[in-house]
């Protein structure tokens, strides 16, 4: 099987399978912001859930001025990220760093491990890695969950 060229042609993968906790919490969320969830990842080390929602979707969940997002933090006191859908590997590169300017993503395969390099721009490199790496490391669990990507390089 050839591997596609490009970042923009590689499609996720969509047998995710989900917890029972991770099911409350989407119905908690979708009672919540009324925005249905595609999916539902919490990350224990870092005390967040992150809740990934349909394109177009992302204004609506987070709430006027982040409301949603301050209640659902405030009901499960844990950090609350959404992550907007996209159904390409570059795009969703770009949606998991926003507001930092992603400028191309390459997947590099070696015989046992998916790297991906994230190319941002140099004044937001700080931005794109996050508090003590905190945005790298949510890239990789979600990277890891939907494209099999091992690890995540910010250059």
């Amino acid at each position: 099987m050839a591997l596609p060229s490009r970042t923009s042609e590689i499609k996720p993968k969509m047998d995710v399978k989900l917890t029972m906790e991770e099911l409350r919490y989407m119905t908690l969320f979708q009672d919540v912001t009324g925005v249905t969830p595609k999916d539902c990842i919490v990350d224990e080390a870092r005390n967040a859930i992150l809740f990934i929602v349909d394109p177009g979707r992302l204004g609506q969940a987070v709430g006027r001025r982040g409301s949603n997002v301050r209640q659902l933090s405030k009901l499960l006191g844990k950090n609350i990220e959404i992550i907007e859908w996209a159904d390409n590997l570059e795009d969703f590169v770009k949606n998991l760093f926003m507001p930092a300017r992603v400028l191309g993503a390459k997947l590099v395969t070696h015989p046992n491990r998916k790297i991906l390099y994230v190319m941002v721009d140099p004044k937001d490199k700080g931005i794109a890695i996050g508090k003590n790496g905190r945005n790298v490391a949510k890239a990789r669990i979600v990277l890891k969950r939907y494209f099999d990507i091992d690890n995540v390089v910010i250059v």
